[in-house]
């Protein structure tokens, strides 16, 4: 151990044994004392005179006790002790005022601590795998052709695909479920450097047709289907009818590309397959960079081979595909939908907690009020003014390390509210906690806050001077200086709320938007379920077909369902199918490809179930099940895009792989099937509807396997299941059902997230208008009290109490319209962050902005009304001895 650790360890512990210590020193002082008087008494002097020399020569006792104190212990810790030792003796003697500061800085701090602590697992925490950094993400999708190629000629990164949102039948393992799986490469789990829990990962080379037969499992699946059971490694499971051999279980914690995954499969790369290899599932790729690499040189290699992938593919590509790609970071890519929703709550937040420092402070400059004559004489005796600064920081801090304290105990509840108002597919969700960073944060920032509020009123009250805090003029003076500091402070904190209330009001006004869009059907008594027979039973189409005309009669015919039809995508519900076009009469300009379009396969009676109107020509019947002719139905967008000004009736399309062209048959309105925000996404260019026939084909050339069932009953759901799950037995399928909801439900999961963040905004606002009402209130509470004589002297000489009324409220209403009038000035420029999150309304949206106004206005006059009626009420007799 260092001489100088050493010194410390025991400076450290002289400060926990002063007492004795000083003890010790006292004692010593006194004995080498006795022994000075001795001597000189030996030497003829007289007692009084021996006493005397004896000081004399000592030097002061006192000085010497200080001096050794300072050699013994640290005096800027003893100085800090003493501080909170007085601080704390200063907040049990106010305990009213120290228990409102505390709670009001809680309610700010845990909000903050709440949302870092979700901020700082989403945003901040590296990715858990290993060497994080190196990991990468391209921001193009590729078909597997292209990645296989990509993935041979980068020389800077490994490289790996996956394709998230794939589903497979779970069968022969009890009841038949559906699973959530994820195809990828061979090599993604060695790019993300991880190992299973139990078994291995794919090796080179397992994702080739022929040899991809394997499956690794996720924890959560293992236990809840395979109880556990080490030895499911090496069996064969079935999935979609496929037998997979279970290579390995993945552990707990790994949740890549989501949480929603429960199986990984391999690609099933076969280059003979032309569709399927080229024009099949546009994959995102990873990466991970080779030691000495970096993001530009993987940019540039990647860019390179982007200007040369187009010769690869059997077919022209649109010049604008990937035109744009880069290479980023992985983390960053992984919860870009998510930053700017994240940023923007960490910012209201941040306006709470300086809207609690300003109420904080207002309060602890009435305070500073009664303490004038105790920092007066402090300094009228020796005291440093930067002493009593840091004295009163010092007591600042510590009410703030207090209100942190009980803001972390709500910042623990809070975060499981956070983590239940946000939508279920939050990437990251799972791993939000409270950590020693999120402490280390709560700790920071009650320091912070501590200081923050506390300037101001001890930079007032350092100012007190004995003389003239005894004189009544210049405690007018300082009243007049505190009155002017505590306006100033009001009029920020009403600013601020006027903020949060404007940026609350703007997303109530776009979620009351979104929730009032006509989806284009309605949800009334409307049950929705899965049914998802294996792909290889649909692989015979007269079979599939047959399977859902049979399940569809039997539930039409149960008792208390009223219709019912199927759809291979329904509206809302996040899956699209997808078909190119080709337009009679109308043609593709060189280089382009032909429209894609939005394609839902429906059986006759659907838009009667989903009360989906034609609007032209007619629904499909039962007999154009047969498939002959063939027949379509487009939207109504769709219509005007494509034939303008036209009767779209008897028009001709045809699908990109036949040979004979459908008759439009009829138009329906628009339905929000995307979202609701859109009717189709940006790279779709309209929605047709075929009947539910063999002539139905996906791309890849089948008939649809995957149907959700849409039911007109007033049954319960479990009864809906039961009924379905019936059904399907009677008919020997060993088929999931899953999904089982009311399409209500399925409405309102699709505005979730606007509905989170706008509930979150509320109730901040809602926080942020109690407060500034409480700061208004507490600064003209303030006046009232200091003016409580002048009110006497007016109202002796005539004033009345409608005068008095006037007099307060003007003030009041000074600090109100100041404060709103800033805010709303900062509202207009602040508020156009919240642009993507707004749907149907501008940033700057004057309605809202009225509203705002309004609302803030009634509140500041409404927290005036108390101090008014106070000062309305006063006895010029008692006013005038108020002195």
């Amino acid at each position: 151990m260092s001489s100088r650790l050493r010194q410390l360890i025991l400076k450290l512990t002289a400060l926990f044994r002063r007492d004795a210590l000083d003890g010790e020193l006292n004692a010593e002082i006194s004995s080498h004392l006795d022994l000075a008087i001795e001597e000189n008494l030996r030497a003829g002097m007289s007692p009084q005179e021996a006493r005397r020399r004896a000081f004399v020569q000592f030097g002061g006792t006192q000085q010497a006790l200080e001096s050794a104190r300072e050699q013994r212990s640290l005096p800027w810790l003893e100085t800090l002790f003493q501080d909170l030792r007085y601080g704390g003796r200063m907040l049990r003697k106010y305990p009213s005022f120290t228990l409102v500061c505390i709670l009001t800085l809680a309610l700010g701090i845990g909000a903050n601590t709440a949302i870092f602590s979700l901020v700082d697992s989403i945003l901040l925490r590296p990715l858990p795998f290993p060497e994080p950094k190196n990991l990468v993400s391209l921001t193009g999708t590729y078909p597997k052709g292209a990645f296989v190629a990509l993935r041979d000629q980068v020389k800077s990164l490994d490289v790996a695909s996956y394709h998230e949102g794939h589903e497979f039948n779970l069968t022969h393992q009890g009841e038949p479920v559906r699973l959530s799986g994820t195809l990828v490469s061979a090599e993604f789990f060695m790019v993300l450097g991880v190992r299973p829990e139990l078994g291995r990962y794919f090796r080179p080379g397992e994702d080739r047709a022929g040899d991809d037969n394997y499956v690794i499992l996720s924890h959560s699946l293992w236990q809840q289907r395979f109880g556990g059971d080490p030895s499911v490694v090496g069996r064969a499971i079935e999935l979609e009818g496929v037998s997979r051999q279970v290579l390995g279980v993945m552990p707990a914690d790994f949740r890549f590309p989501s949480s929603k995954t429960q199986v990984w499969i391999p690609l099933h790369n076969d280059p003979s397959d032309t569709v399927a290899y080229w024009a099949g599932d546009f994959m995102p790729l990873i990466g991970r960079m080779h030691p000495g690499a970096n993001l530009g040189q993987a940019r540039s290699e990647v860019r390179l081979f982007q200007s040369g992938v187009f010769a690869l593919f059997p077919w022209p590509m649109p010049k604008a595909w990937n035109a744009d790609i880069s290479v980023v970071e992985l983390k960053h890519e992984m919860v870009g939908d998510v930053r700017t929703r994240l940023v923007l709550l960490l910012g209201a937040v941040g306006l709470i907690l300086l809207i609690a420092c300003v109420n904080v402070a207002n309060l602890a400059l009435s305070r500073a009020g009664t303490r004038e004559k105790e920092v007066a004489l402090r300094l009228a005796i020796g005291a440093d003014r930067r002493r009593i600064i840091r004295q009163l920081l010092t007591e600042s801090v510590l009410l703030a390390l207090l209100g942190g304290l009980l803001g972390l105990l709500l910042a623990t509840q809070g975060l499981q509210l956070l983590k239940l108002a946000l939508p279920a597919g939050t990437p990251r969700l799972e791993e939000a906690h409270i950590d020693w960073r999120v402490l280390f944060f709560s700790g920071v920032l009650s320091i912070l806050t501590g200081l923050l509020f506390g300037i101001a009123p001890a930079l007032q009250s350092s100012r007190s001077e004995l003389a003239g805090t005894l004189n009544s003029v210049a405690r007018g003076a300082a009243a007049a200086v505190s009155h002017r500091l505590r306006g100033a402070l009001a009029v920020a904190e009403i600013a601020l709320a006027v903020l949060l209330v404007v940026a609350a009001g703007l997303l109530i006004r776009s979620f009351w938007s979104l929730s009032h869009v006509d989806p284009g059907f309605r949800t009334v008594r409307l049950l929705t379920a899965r049914v998802t027979p294996n792909e290889s039973f649909c692989s015979d189409a007269q079979r599939c077909i047959s399977f859902y005309d049979d399940l569809l009669q039997r539930m039409q015919a149960a008792p208390g369902v009223t219709s019912a039809a199927l759809v291979n995508t329904l509206p809302l519900g996040g899956r699209v199918a997808k078909r190119a076009l080709d337009i009679e009469n109308q043609v593709v300009p060189t280089g382009e490809n032909g429209p894609l379009f939005w394609m839902d396969v429906i059986t006759p009676g659907y838009f009667d179930v989903m009360k989906i109107p034609v609007v032209a020509g007619r629904g499909f019947t039962s007999a154009d099940a047969a498939g002959d002719p063939p027949v379509v139905i487009v939207s109504a967008s769709t219509a005007r895009r494509f034939w303008p000004g036209q009767d779209v009736v008897g028009t001709h399309i045809r699908l990109s792989s036949e040979q004979e062209w459908r008759t439009v048959v009829g138009v329906v309105a628009d339905v929000r099937a995307y979202d609701m925000q859109r009717s189709v996404p940006d790279w779709i260019n309209g929605t047709i509807y075929l009947p539910y026939n063999k002539r139905a084909t996906l791309e890849g050339g089948r008939v649809p396997s995957d149907m959700s069932l849409v039911v007109q009953t007033g049954l319960e759901e479990s009864q809906v299941q039961d009924t379905l799950r019936r059904s399907i037995l009677s008919l020997g399928a060993e088929t999931p059902v899953s999904d089982v909801k009311p399409m209500q439900a399925v409405l309102f999961e699709s505005i979730s997230s606007s509905a989170s963040t706008t509930t979150l905004f509320i109730a901040f606002a809602s926080l942020a208008l109690v407060l500034g009402a409480i700061g208004i209130y507490g600064v003209l509470s303030f006046l009232v009290s200091t003016r409580i004589r002048e009110f006497g002297i007016r109202m002796a000489l005539g004033a009345t109490a409608r005068d008095l009324l006037w007099l307060v409220l003007k003030e009041g209403a000074i600090f109100s319209f100041l404060g709103i009038a800033l805010g709303l000035a900062s509202a207009f420029v602040i508020t156009r962050l919240l642009a993507s999150e707004l749907y149907g309304v501008s940033p700057a949206d004057p309605v809202t902005f009225l509203a705002a106004g309004f609302l803030m206005t009634f509140v500041t006059l409404l927290a005036c009304y108390i101090p008014t009626r106070r000062a309305m009420r006063v006895d010029p007799m008692v006013a005038l001895r108020y002195e």
